[in-house]
């Protein structure tokens, strides 16, 4: 060949292989890595034994004494450290459930363990515990079981010389004390609890960073795509580590030299917070949390303790983790702590100045949302938002409640009130049937209020901030098209916790993995839930369709909680009630001044709320707590009810009544806002004066007469046999038939008629099995229905024949243990009242996993149902077109239930009540059940339950909305003084639609005569009112007082001023007109 030609360069590969070579069969390889960081047969050869340098626990540097107080007692710590210690050991057992032991630690560091980078104290008697300082500070919580064990020996200690602390034990787990693993258990009374570990630690800092690497690389391995590029490299950079580690034999230098290989995977910068300042963008936002519920298998006692243990270690947290951002909710939590750790309180006051504490959600307690009325849910709002912002400065924009058993239609509308457009949760992701369709949305309340709603697409506020829960809030988001981002709320959580260095440390190699990698979301940390939710709202104004959700956000699980715990819903139900009186009478007399010395009695009304606010905890309510807590909350309504009757009896005083037997006239007071018309039982002292035990209590204003009906020519209502064993009860509007204890027709006189469905009978009682898939006081499912069986009931006799009123009664078996006992009663009917019949059974209830209903078949067709909610109504399928219609085979409802149709419908008023059902045309009310788990004694006992069958020509309408709140406020009964006066109770009235509903009569939070907290107070007195409008459209109406009201001012629920109104002054006082939207909540202040 012409020509010279270069010579080719020498291939770097050589001729022939050195040895045959296969493909890495992944699985394997995959398989290995779990070798390296498990507990099991080689814990002794992988990184597990290198994650500690050196560990002592013997006597001469770790000396142990014990103080174990009496009687389950929980002394606080100066009593606690005044008593005698004696020595103690690792191995030693303490106990029974729920006591309290305090241990001494008297520490000295080893000479050899001096020069260590870091030393811990390692603790772990499988149960909770609270380190203190010798002086008495609190200083963090510990967990048994290997959840948090460690506590940071200081530097200082490291001098040879003895140091002291202490130790609070209690005998209690994460989740109480529950037997076996099975945590919704009743707790065992009497369970011991042994001391494993107590001990200090040297810690391998290098080994146990390199665990968290490889915790992450490995989790790479497994969980992205195995078809991906990023799946393979993950798994060859883990096998390099332990190939590295093996071939050093466990070395500190072959742990260095796997942190190096880690390194091209995680990046150089997940060893601090410097991993999150990159400028790509994040995609999730991790928010530590620590949900703690104030009750559930533990007491309220414990939780004081979990609050001041889980909180003290966030505080710690952030001094280690500058990028740590802790979201915490519930007032009445961090009440306990200012009253109870007050050290701790200061502390938490300091990280929330700088930014790193986040008080959040604006409630007093997470609450439910299903069974308070409105006027309490807007109470959780007022004392939360007012007591965040007089000891932090400013009150919060989210609402956070990301565990409770569904959100009612006007949550919306009072979080708006209360100045909050935002709201987190995730409890949807646990329905049973359908899933829910949306991550981030736009919820609209009935008056046509939203809020920007986000549902944490991780499905838990308890995230162990894995590799997976970063993965799963990109790939279980719902709201792609709108928004990709999303919050990781991560920490442990329900029995408090809260993050820990192992969450932390996760997150860090997460987001430098993202950063080097990719493919893995991108995770931050720094920002507030506030940030988070600040950025979604300026995409919604710049024109971002979020998809919107009206009404309520039915949990399709949990059911059983409308009807659990029946004494606890029957005692909140009086308490609301009991408090609206209070307030509305507390206001008047206030005003009045008839003997100048009344003060308006707003510690009692504050304490009673703070009581009534916690009590509606949403596993207190809803009852699925275990009994102590039931015998705590007993406790505190009693304290409720004997204060409110005090007080309720002080404001009447100041009004001029008087219990003074000499005073012979007898007067009813009605503290509604309508005209009242009603057959009542009068005082047996009053029965010979009044010739009768029953009178007609009626009038326009707040202060009713008293009359005998004329009865001389015919009795006003009878009962007589009609064919044998058929009682019949008849009044002017109503004729009922009764037979074996049931109404076999319910005839309406006026509208002629028949209200019970052919062949049917109303008031039947039937028995359900009840045995749920698994959460015994939440569930009841669906296939209960299936297992309906009627009751049986003995003869029906007379047991009342008066001529204002009768009763027949019926005693029905339900098994040789419980029976119920049913009085069906007619009273006279009144012109300008609905007529009903009222039942009251008395049940004496000893069953297990049963459940009590009662049926009300009618003749009445409609595809809805209406079910009272706060300030309004919701609208229920009858049918089950689809599964999210039969997913409310069991649904909430307040003081009423109606089925209408065009010209006609049927109401069922309660007392006490909130489970109910409405198939077709079978109306059904959920009275017990009898679940043992949590609580096994659950419902069991005497219960007495009140409900009636309220017919009416016309659509539903406010007859309805009256008629149940007239159900749940008896008329108070009063001896008349010359000191009483008509115009007084009538001092403040709402006139125009009916529709229009004054909910809440009370003096202004900031009234200097009235505030007892520091924020700003107003001159001058004034009174709050609270309307709504009941049924669905825009009313119209005034505001009547004769009260010398200088302004009005239309208000939210925490008082700011927002509009004045016009006021018309006349010779009857002063008038301000008023239009409410529909299901509209408005609060207006009189200014006096």
């Amino acid at each position: 060949m012409g020509g010279d030609v270069p010579l080719q360069a020498p291939s770097l590969l050589p001729r022939a292989p050195e040895h045959p070579v296969g493909q890495r069969i992944t699985k394997i390889y995959t398989d290995r890595l779990r070798q390296f960081t498990e507990t099991g047969q080689y814990r002794d050869h992988n990184l597990i034994s290198k994650l500690y340098d050196a560990v002592t626990s013997d006597n001469k540097h770790v000396k142990l004494s014990v103080y174990s107080p009496p009687d389950l007692q929980r002394p606080n710590f100066e009593d606690a450290t005044s008593h005698e210690f004696t020595p103690t050991h690792i191995g030693a057992s303490f106990g029974p459930s729920w006591s309290t032991h305090w241990f001494r630690i008297q520490l000295t560091v080893p000479q050899d363990m001096r020069d260590k980078d870091r030393l811990e104290f390692h603790w772990d008697a499988n149960n909770e515990g609270l380190v203190w300082a010798e002086d008495g500070r609190p200083l963090q919580g510990l967990t048994g079981g290997g959840e948090r064990v460690e506590w940071a020996i200081p530097d200082a200690w490291r001098d040879g010389k003895e140091h002291t602390f202490y130790i609070e034990m209690a005998c209690n787990a994460m989740f109480g004390n529950a037997p076996g693993g099975d945590s919704i258990q009743p707790p065992a009374p009497d369970k011991y609890y042994t001391l494993h570990t107590a001990q200090i630690t040297a810690v391998n800092v290098e080994a146990r960073a390199l665990f968290y690497d490889f915790w992450i690389i490995g989790d790479a391995a497994r969980e992205f795509p195995r078809d991906s590029w990023e799946s393979h490299q993950a798994n060859m950079v883990a096998n390099a580590i332990m190939d590295a580690f093996e071939a050093g034999n466990g070395s500190q230098e072959s742990i260095r030299e796997g942190r190096k290989i880690a390194q091209k995977y995680l990046g150089d910068k997940v060893d601090s917070a410097e991993v999150y300042g990159t400028d790509t963008q994040p995609i999730v936002y991790a928010i530590g949390h620590c949900h703690i519920d104030s009750c559930w298998l533990w007491p309220w006692a414990e939780t004081k303790r979990k609050v001041a243990r889980s909180w003290s270690n966030q505080c710690d947290l952030m001094d280690r983790y500058p990028e740590h951002r802790f979201a915490c909710s519930q007032a009445q939590q961090f009440k306990w702590l200012e009253q109870h750790y007050p050290s701790v309180f200061d502390r938490v006051k300091r990280w929330v100045k700088k930014g790193n504490f986040h008080p959040i959600g604006g409630s007093w307690v997470e609450h439910d949302t299903n069974m308070p009325s409105g006027e309490s849910l807007v109470r959780q709002f007022v004392y939360g938002q007012r007591y965040f912002e007089s000891r932090f400065g400013e009150r919060c924009s989210t609402f956070w409640l990301p565990d409770t058993f569904g959100y009612s239609s006007q949550i919306p509308q009072i979080c708006r009130l209360a100045g909050m457009s935002r709201f987190f949760t995730q409890k949807l992701s646990w329905n049973n049937i359908n899933n829910f369709p949306h991550t981030t949305f736009k919820w609209v309340a009935l008056d046509g209020s939203q809020v920007l709603c986000h549902m944490a697409p991780s499905e838990t506020y308890t995230a162990s901030a894995h590799f997976g829960d970063v993965k799963r809030s990109v790939s279980q988001h719902k709201s792609m098209d709108a928004d990709n981002t999303s919050l990781l709320v991560f920490g442990k959580g329900d029995g408090g916790g809260g993050p820990t260095f192992e969450h932390m440390e996760k997150l860090r190699r997460c987001r430098g993995l993202s950063d080097k990698v990719g493919l893995l979301p991108r995770v931050k940390m720094g920002d507030s839930v506030d940030d988070f939710f600040a950025r979604l709202e300026r995409k919604a104004a710049d024109g971002t369709q979020f998809a919107t959700w009206y009404g309520e956000l039915y949990f399709e699980l949990h059911r059983g909680t409308y009807t659990t715990q029946a004494n606890n819903k029957l005692n909140n139900r009086k308490s609301e009630f009991l408090l609206r009186d209070l307030e509305y009478l507390a206001t008047l007399a206030s005003l009045s001044q008839t003997n100048g010395k009344y003060e308006y009695p707003k510690q009692d009304i504050d304490d009673m709320w703070e009581g009534v606010l916690l009590c509606q905890f949403h596993d207190c309510l809803p009852g699925s707590s275990i009994e102590m807590c039931y015998d705590d909350s007993d406790e505190l309504y009693a304290q409720i009810f004997k204060t409110g009757e005090r007080a309720k009896q002080q404001a009447l005083k100041a009004l001029g009544f008087s219990d003074n037997r000499a005073t012979e006239r007898l007067v009813a007071i009605n503290t509604l806002p309508w005209p009242r018309s009603e057959i009542v039982r009068v005082p047996d002292e009053f029965v010979a004066s009044m010739g009768s035990k029953y009178v007609l209590a009626s009038g326009r204003t707040g202060l009713l007469q008293c009359q005998v009906l004329d009865t001389k020519q015919k009795p006003a209502v009878s009962v007589s046999e009609i064919q044998p064993g058929v009682l019949r009860l008849e009044n002017e509007k109503l004729r009922v038939d009764v037979k074996d204890g049931v109404i076999t027709s319910l005839y309406d006189l006026e509208a002629q008629r028949e209200v019970v469905a052919k062949g049917g009978k109303a008031g039947q009682l039937v028995i359900f099995d009840d045995k749920p898939l698994y959460w015994q006081a939440w569930d009841v499912e669906v296939y209960h229905l299936e297992s309906r069986k009627e009751l049986r009931s003995g003869k029906t006799s007379v047991v009342e024949q008066d001529l204002h009123r009768v009763s027949v009664v019926t005693k029905t078996a339900i098994s040789d243990k419980s029976w119920v006992k049913t009085t069906i009663s007619l009273a006279a009917a009144v012109d300008d009242q609905p007529s009903y019949v009222e039942m009251e059974s008395e049940v004496e209830w000893q069953e297990t996993m049963k459940f009590l209903k009662v049926e009300f078949p009618v003749d009445i067709t409609n595809t809805e149902a209406s079910y009272e909610t706060q300030y309004g109504i919701t609208r229920r399928p009858t049918h089950y077109n689809t599964s999210w219609d039969m997913a409310k085979f069991e649904v909430c409802c307040h003081k009423w239930a109606d089925l209408s149709e065009y010209g006609y419908g049927v109401s069922i008023l309660n007392d006490s009540k909130y489970g109910f059902a409405t198939c077709g045309n079978l109306m059904r009310l959920s009275l017990l059940r009898a679940p043992k788990a949590p609580d096994a004694h659950a419902d069991m006992g005497r219960h007495h339950i009140r409900y009636a069958i309220l017919p009416h020509s016309g659509p539903l309408d406010a007859r309805t909305v009256h008629a149940g709140y007239n159900f749940n406020s008896p008329l108070i009964l009063q001896r008349s003084s010359g000191l009483a006066t008509t115009n007084l109770l009538n001092s403040i009235k709402v006139s125009g639609s009916p529709s229009l509903i004054l909910d809440a009569v009370k003096r202004g939070e900031d009234d200097e005569d009235v505030s007892r907290d520091n924020l700003p107070k107003r001159s001058g007195k004034s009174i709050i009112l609270r309307i709504y409008e009941s049924m669905g459209g825009k009313s119209r109406g005034f505001i009547c007082s004769k009260f010398p009201v200088k302004t009005v001012w239309k208000c939210n629920v925490l008082e700011d001023d927002e509009e004045p109104l016009e006021v018309v002054r006349g010779k009857d006082g002063v008038s301000v007109e008023i239009e409410l939207r529909a299901f509209e909540v408005a609060t207006y202040r009189l200014q006096l």
